[in-house]
């Protein structure tokens, strides 16, 4: 029997209107938190260069390749790939590909709605800060003044012990693109497009000129475009062409699907150049607009995914207009994460249209309620179900369950050292936590946070079915397992209640309270050794 599908009547009104969408659907969260992260991380300049690479040599060709098979097939990605291969003399087989790219931006969608729901918290705190600065008649101060640094950081991790807090801001993020992608191409994806994408390049040129005044631009720019080689490592060069590829929103049928909806005859290749050029440009300046900020103030440039959340709420509250640019900055990020997600959550809907002759409203309703849901196990898993670990038979899982311990010096002289600790759970005791930190000299600030799942992993990912179950599980940290702890333990040794790091400083004594106990063997600390000058 011959699959049948139906042709999208829908369309974009011009060329320009497809491009707005198209970069809307490029630029999201993996430019402005993922890419600045994976540079700070990865060294900077030899990860940019890399980066670039992969984006022109890889990233430009598939962008192409997508875009043209949906504008040729005229339907969802899976009908359009499917007449693309009829018209090619191929095997229709060929459209369990375009199955597999709906189903993971389906998935995808659901945690990414999580992640939005966390930039929108933050954009309402900062407003709220600056509305408060209004109302004191000190519009141009510093942000969240009269709060200590610990509050700052604090706020993170109560947002996340607060399931009815992120269920209630996931429910408003996932229902607004809804709402848009329920409208149609025209009436929703268009018109959010073409309102979005101009406020999100004003604001993001605008931030980036005021971190090149107030900040530290000599040293960002000597960080992200001075490579020093000798960090290329292969697992640098995976990230770049990890970030290069989600980036570019290629492998989800996001292009195949918007590809579809252009009903003239324009070249496609000036089309693709634009949004590779576009997406680079974007992720670039979005470098160029947090790290001035973060060398200025003396924050560590591989802080990672804590950086956006906790280490720049503290920078702006030390700058001038800092509660204005706050606020407009996680607006930013709010904008990007909208586009994105619309793009997201298009994909799986045109599917619903193409092959199963849904209506649009229907269509975007049943997979936007089934993302929505599928991102309240997600969010739980950040706390009510912090124990449960489905998957922890499976190393591929147990591997990506990584408490960071990250020594920061806030001021003078950054960082004092990074330290990635593997825990090793003793079966039945549940997840070791280190709860608090206490550095005896006084000068350091300790503080932790679980790692979450880089999207950059996926293309380390080989097996297809093993793909499409990371893209439901792996987002969520808390759920992923147990891991071993043998590279490590020349890293920590235990005393009694004491903890002791060896960094590149040396060896460091923390006080740390524990909630359960590390499975690893505790070793004596020399005696000759002081756990407290760093000696």
């Amino acid at each position: 029997m011959v699959a049948t599908t139906t042709s999208t009547s829908e369309g974009w009104s011009s060329r320009s209107a497809f491009i707005l969408a198209a970069v809307g659907a490029a630029v999201g969260l993996g430019n402005i938190w993922r890419f600045p992260t994976l540079a700070g991380e990865s060294g900077g300049g030899a990860f940019v260069i890399f980066y670039i690479a992969c984006v022109f040599l890889l990233g430009l060709p598939l962008v192409l390749s997508e875009v043209f098979i949906g504008k040729a097939g005229q339907t969802d990605a899976v009908g359009s790939i499917r007449r693309v291969a009829a018209q090619s003399k191929a095997s229709p087989s060929w459209a369990i590909f375009g199955g597999v790219g709906a189903l993971a931006a389906f998935l995808i969608v659901s945690f990414y709605s999580v992640v939005a729901g966390w930039v929108l918290y933050y954009a309402g705190i900062m407003g709220g800060d600056l509305v408060q600065a209004i109302l004191a008649g000190d519009p141009f101060r510093g942000a969240l003044a009269g709060e200590s640094q610990d509050q700052i950081q604090q706020r993170l991790s109560d947002m996340f012990a607060s399931p009815g807090l992120l269920l209630g801001v996931h429910f408003v993020f996932m229902g607004l693109t809804l709402y848009i992608v329920a409208r149609g191409v025209s009436s929703g994806i268009e018109k959010a497009a073409t309102y979005l994408m101009p406020m999100f390049f004003v604001l993001l040129v605008g931030i980036t000129i005021y971190g090149a005044i107030v900040g530290d631009l000599t040293d960002t720019l000597a960080f992200l475009f001075t490579p020093d080689w000798s960090k290329l490592t292969p697992a640098v060069m995976n990230s770049a062409l990890g970030q290069a590829l989600f980036s570019l929103s290629l492998g989800v049928a996001g292009l195949i699907t918007y590809g579809s909806y252009i009903k003239g005859s324009d070249g496609l290749g000036g089309t693709a150049a634009l949004i590779a050029v576009a997406d680079t440009g974007v992720a670039l300046l979005a470098g160029l607009m947090i790290f001035p900020v973060v060398f200025a103030v003396g924050l560590d440039p591989a802080a990672g995914p804590t950086l956006v959340f906790q280490s720049l709420p503290f920078a702006f509250q030390s700058m001038p207009a800092g509660a204005l640019i706050g606020f407009l900055f996680f607006i930013l990020i709010l904008v990007a994460a909208v586009t994105s997600s619309i793009s997201l959550l298009e994909v799986p809907t045109a599917w619903g249209i193409g092959e199963l002759g849904w209506k649009r409203g229907t269509s975007a309703t049943v997979f936007g309620v089934g993302a929505f849901l599928i991102g309240i196990l997600c969010l739980l898993g950040y706390n009510v179900l912090a124990d449960v670990h489905p998957l922890g038979f499976w190393p591929l899982f147990a591997d990506l369950d990584i408490l960071e311990l990250r020594l920061e010096r806030f001021g003078p002289g950054a960082s004092r050292g990074l330290l990635h600790l593997r825990q090793a759970i003793t079966p039945g005791t549940g997840p070791a936590i280190v709860s608090q930190f206490r550095q005896r000299s006084g000068d350091l600030t300790f503080h932790h946070h679980r790692r979450i799942v880089p999207w950059a992993v996926l293309p380390s990912v080989r097996s297809l079915a093993a793909r499409i179950v990371f893209l439901v599980f792996a987002r969520i940290p808390a759920l992923v397992g147990h891991v071993d702890t043998a590279a490590y333990r020349d890293l920590v040794v235990e005393h009694g209640d004491l903890l002791v790091m060896r960094t590149p400083d040396g060896m460091r004594g923390i006080e740390a309270e524990v909630d359960t106990p590390v499975s690893y063997p505790a070793r004596q600390i020399p005696p000759h050794r002081s756990t407290a000058d760093g000696g």
